[in-house]
């Protein structure tokens, strides 16, 4: 089971995190004609939690990190036209603050559509190894779970959303972080390790695919492990 990450969508690609909606569109393609299943995140944690359910052979799931304000811009058009469930994982102290992100109503117009689920991203995104190395041990158990619950607590308040996923910012995680997750309510936490998922994966260190404008058809191919695909001439 692939887990793919973007983070932002646009027209064109000014930096390698923004996928082009034409790359987009033409991975899409790639999936459905190579008898990928886009299933939603949730149906996938279920799978690895329980090995008595079942998910549809290559399942591939669609997750978007930090809230960009693109997620409403550009790729609600193509959910509502291609019908796909998307996981997205937001810090709520960016939403309807930051110029680039998503607003509390986008959010929940998203959720109502009902192909988008809300997850944690933490409160504020923090470098978690910056705020060790600055903190007591003490402060820092106590600013995790701080970044944890208020994360979940604001999600669920403004757009009624059950929040028990996690994705860790920049993907830094540890035993003690994992703990933390563990204690505060999370059952599934995702990483920037790229490869597939199965049930022997860790619950809370999940690994996913950073997808970037680089990666066409031919690099999801390679990717997914599949051969390249055939270019009409």
């Amino acid at each position: 089971m692939t887990i793919l990450v973007y983070h932002r969508f646009a027209d064109t690609a000014a930096d390698a995190m923004t996928v082009r909606i034409t790359t987009f569109k033409s991975q899409l393609h790639f999936l459905q004609t190579h008898g990928y299943h886009i299933v939603p995140l949730r149906d996938a944690v279920d799978w690895l939690r329980n090995p008595a359910t079942s998910l549809p052979g290559k399942s591939v799931v669609i997750t978007v990190d930090d809230g960009h304000r693109s997620v409403f811009e550009k790729l609600l058009p193509v959910v509502l036209s291609e019908h796909f469930p998307v996981t997205l994982f937001i810090y709520p102290s960016a939403i309807s603050n930051a110029s680039y992100a998503l607003t509390w109503d986008q959010l929940r117009t998203l959720r109502r559509t009902g192909w988008f689920d809300i997850q944690s991203h933490t409160y504020w995104h923090p470098n978690f190894n910056i705020e060790r190395n600055r903190r007591s041990a003490a402060d820092f158990e106590q600013f995790v779970r701080w970044q944890l619950d208020a994360s979940r607590q604001r999600i669920e308040s403004e757009t009624g959303a059950h929040v028990d996923m996690l994705a860790w910012p920049f993907g830094i995680h540890d035993d003690a972080l994992i703990a933390l997750a563990t204690q505060e309510g999370y059952v599934a936490a995702f990483t920037l390790k790229p490869c597939k998922a199965d049930q022997h994966a860790p619950l809370l260190a999940l690994p996913r695919f950073l997808m970037i404008d680089a990666y066409g058809p031919d690099a999801l191919a390679h990717l997914l492990g599949e051969k390249k695909t055939e270019h009409v001439p």
